[in-house]
């Protein structure tokens, strides 16, 4: 749930913390008893936790349909990730990809662990595919093909300039963020939004992903995967590889503010996006995870220490998010404080300092002018020493309530 170290000194973590285990809970028994369904949402929370988490937001029709889609192009992304499948195996595969929904009895055995299971068992996937509305097939049929002849693209070329890194992000997801809106669209409860605002979505959230993950795309094995573009790493280094030579620290820390820098192009479009929202889940479906991102962009920022490891919020903040995100009001929010975290952490030496500090300049003012940052409660604690009685209070008792469980556990043995 979080060590307790991490809640003594973040007490306001805990309610949170409890209501995040009490709806992962809810998620696990929220599983059909369908064999193919009760496959498909669970091996959604193998794959990804969070957004297992997150579709849960949504109703039962539509969810579904959600957890398909993810499905489908999770498995198609295993396929592009998978370096040792030879180049003239995995093109067409991936530009086929989008048939191989509709047929039950396809699998293709790659990736790895959960992943791997996925790939083994597709057919329990492309069922569920199967029984979802006509409409939402086709919505998902379409995305799948653009993804796969995206991806395909990809394989035999490298991210240059930033025009191929805006290109090859729309691929891998801005593609996703189209086709969410669309799926929407199908269930009747949104209007369809543009392809632009709907491709920034995705953008804002894969550019955040390649930035915090930058040690572990370096360092696949047989063979180590770019996303970072020449254009920009080649200011501070002879290749991408060095930016994570300790003798580099200063050029690293420079370049990863650029990428930092150039992912906030798209905040303006993903606000616009989500006030456009009407239905409550869907709602909090898609903004939890543009929080996060504005979030873990703050935590990146100006931090060497992605460059030695994978830099994560604390589980407590990601409680607090899901927690708190429940209006527009609450992402104006927790975008100003992010963007002021990230503004006290801009050196004024810093190549990009200016332009990073208009963009934040922008995100602040775009958040002021919703008029909704009074009467809230603010991430960024400026006393983290003044506890929450209460909440301490409330800890010791859960505390003693399981010592004294595991006391007479004791006794009784």
């Amino acid at each position: 749930m979080g060590s307790l170290g991490a809640i003594l000194k973040h007490p306001d973590d805990l309610y949170p913390l409890l209501k995040l285990k009490m709806a992962v809970r809810h998620a696990e028994k929220q599983i059909p008893s369908e064999p193919h369904w009760a496959f498909c949402y669970s091996m959604l929370q193998r794959v990804s936790r969070s957004f297992a988490l997150v579709v849960q937001q949504l109703g039962t029709e539509l969810r579904n349909a959600v957890c398909v889609f993810y499905l489908v192009l999770r498995a198609l992304d295993t396929v592009e990730d998978d370096t040792s499948i030879p180049t003239d195996v995995k093109v067409p595969i991936l530009i086929a990809f989008h048939r191989h929904i509709y047929d039950r009895d396809w699998h293709f055995s790659c990736g790895t662990n959960d992943y791997k299971v996925l790939m083994d068992q597709f057919h329990d996937v492309s069922t569920a595919f199967l029984e979802l509305g006509k409409g939402y097939q086709e919505v998902i049929e379409d995305i799948t093909k653009r993804m796969g002849a995206g991806m395909a693209k990809f394989i035999c070329r490298e991210v240059e300039t930033i025009g191929d890194y805006e290109e090859y992000c729309h691929y891998v997801a801005g593609l996703v963020g189209l086709g969410l809106s669309k799926l929407f669209h199908a269930s009747e409860l949104e209007d369809l939004a543009s392809d632009s605002i709907s491709n920034s979505m995705g953008l804002f959230l894969q550019k955040t992903n390649i930035i915090r993950d930058y040690l572990e795309d370096i360092n696949e094995i047989p063979r180590s995967r770019m996303f970072w573009p020449r254009e920009i790493w080649s200011k501070y280094v002879n290749k991408l590889e060095d930016l994570k030579n300790e003798e580099n620290s200063v050029k690293a820390v420079q370049c990863l503010n650029d990428m930092v820098t150039n992912s906030l192009i798209h905040v303006d479009d993903c606000l616009k996006y989500m006030s456009a929202l009407r239905e409550p889940g869907i709602f909090r479906f898609c903004a939890i995870p543009q929080v996060m991102a504005i979030g873990t962009l703050a935590m990146c920022y100006n931090n060497i220490n992605v460059f030695k490891g994978v830099v994560k919020m604390r589980r407590g903040l990601t409680a607090q998010i899901i927690h708190r995100t429940k209006t527009m009001a609450d992402v104006y929010g927790a975008f100003f404080d992010f963007s002021c975290m990230l503004k006290s952490k801009v050196d004024k030496n810093d190549p990009n300092a200016a332009k990073t500090l208009s963009s934040l300049e922008a995100i602040q003012k775009t958040c002021r002018e919703s008029g909704a940052l009074n009467k809230r409660k603010s991430y960024i604690i400026r006393n983290e020493l003044k506890y929450n009685s209460v909440l301490i209070v409330l800890l010791f008792i859960i505390l003693s309530i399981i010592f004294a469980s595991l006391s007479a556990n004791r006794s009784s043995d």
